[in-house]
């Protein structure tokens, strides 16, 4: 993550500053966290497969471009440009990219997985 800069108490940060992190050949991610959320920006090409995986955190993504087939529970759905998804904490879930896509993801409270980089199923 970046350093943000100080407004008298709040933090102002730029994508153009924040750290990307190429977390395998086909996915790129960054993020900034406050205390209770964290913001993440994703950029998947197509055939990147995010694993089945569950979190304690709530998510919520936005498709920004292309689209994401999740599949939640057995069930399978693709989410395009400009639908939210709003995944609850601990439901195992798994996406892949049938084409390239950028998205934004909102977890509460912050992945510490990704902020200590412990994250393995991703790499």
């Amino acid at each position: 993550m970046a350093d943000g800069k100080d407004l008298g108490g709040a933090t102002l940060y730029s994508w153009a500053t924040v750290l990307t992190e190429q977390m395998n050949p086909l996915f790129t991610r960054q993020f900034v966290n406050g205390e209770q959320a964290m913001l993440a920006k994703i950029a998947l090409k197509k055939g990147c497969v995010v694993p089945m995986h569950q979190h304690p955190n709530e998510q919520i993504s936005l498709i920004v471009s292309g689209s994401l087939e999740f599949v939640i529970g057995g069930v399978s759905k693709t989410v395009q440009a400009g639908e939210i998804l709003v995944i609850p904490a601990n439901l195992p879930h798994s996406a892949i990219a049938h084409e390239d896509m950028e998205g934004l993801d909102i977890f509460a409270p912050p992945r510490q997985d990704w902020i200590d980089k412990t994250d393995s199923y991703l790499r």
